[in-house]
């Protein structure tokens, strides 16, 4: 049974949140179509700008994402907090940015509004845009109306773009990130697109290595894109004064990623399980485990992706007898 998005998003719970969309009638995202000859991989500049301007607008940072033919993958971060530090002058001209503003706001804004009414329904507009931005369902809104408009105009129909609306993972704790990431920057790799991770070039970990290798904090627009979309840092390991951001270093999440993808490219899953990087071990992750769960079959199911306590303590919670997703064990089991 389908669930109501405000029983699967819950930022007090977690922040962190996967987010999938498919195209409907076989209608292409990215890549080449071989029976019309076509090439749409224009479109990931259009996604890939708009993560751009979804960035600079709401206060929900991206993790992780992949655009593939046919779908996209994003693993993203819900910063309420963020929200509630903005002024109302900064909360309306973040939202200027994709709407109109009513006239009353514009009004109060300037200092033109005479009654304590007027006054308290500008502000409750405000506050309204305020919680807005860190909603996940007004940012997929904003990125997924927004290229089936440009893509029905381009293909000269009407309907829909996407077959429904999208679906979100919760991710429970600092292994169930992990995983997820990795599993999206994997997903050329997986597809048989690419044959090493650094190949690919609808992720987000091409865009990582290539501002690292570049040694600065924005990349300039290339030929592949039109934009780069601001990504969530590493931060590295947990200690005093912790900044905002993922949690681990990148060379870990690096050496993770390429012993991931030459595990599951050369499919010797249990020779190879062994040499394990030791981010799992740190973060009480198995490599058995690890590699099974970011199996497409198993990543890809239930609601929720995290240790088995995490996924207890997220349904009690909730008030649910139980949630699904895939298995992060540990060594013990």
């Amino acid at each position: 049974m389908t669930r109501p998005r405000s029983e699967l998003v819950s930022p007090a719970d977690t922040p962190y949140y996967h987010c999938v969309c498919r195209c409907v009638r076989r209608a292409f995202l990215c890549g080449e179509d071989r029976l019309t000859n076509t090439d749409y991989s224009h479109r990931k500049g259009w996604v890939l700008e708009r993560l751009t301007l979804l960035g600079e607008v709401f206060t929900i940072e991206l993790c992780a994402y992949a655009v593939m033919s046919n779908h996209y993958h994003l693993v993203i971060h819900l910063n309420p907090k963020k929200a509630e530090q903005l002024t109302d002058r900064e909360v309306s001209e973040r939202w200027a940015k994709l709407f109109t503003w009513p006239v009353m706001v514009g009004r109060y804004l300037a200092g033109k509004l005479a009654t304590e009414a007027e006054k308290q329904v500008a502000t409750n507009i405000i506050q309204q845009w305020r919680e807005r931005l860190s909603d996940i369902s007004w940012y997929m809104r904003c990125l997924n109306e927004h290229i089936a408009r440009k893509a029905n105009e381009e293909d000269k129909c009407k309907g829909r773009f996407w077959e429904g609306r999208f679906k979100s993972q919760a991710i429970l704790d600092e292994a169930g990130l992990l995983a997820c990431m990795t599993y999206v920057d994997l997903n050329p790799l997986r597809a048989g697109i690419v044959d090493t991770p650094e190949q690919s070039v609808d992720v987000s970990i091409h865009q990582r290595l290539k501002q690292h290798h570049q040694g600065q904090q924005e990349v300039s627009s290339s030929p592949e894109t039109s934009a780069t979309p601001t990504l969530n840092p590493f931060v590295g390991n947990h200690r005093q004064e912790m900044p905002e951001g993922i949690p681990f270093t990148f060379a870990d999440y690096l050496e993770l990623v390429d012993w991931t993808g030459r595990v599951q490219r050369a499919d010797k899953c249990s020779s190879l399980a062994s040499d394990a990087p030791p981010i799992l071990q740190r973060l009480g992750m198995d490599g058995e485990s690890f590699l099974t769960a970011v199996q497409k079959q198993n990543l890809s199911r239930g609601t929720v992706i995290g240790h088995p306590a995490s996924r207890v303590r997220y349904a009690q919670v909730q008030g649910r007898s139980r949630v699904y997703g895939p298995a992060l064990t540990s060594p013990s089991g």
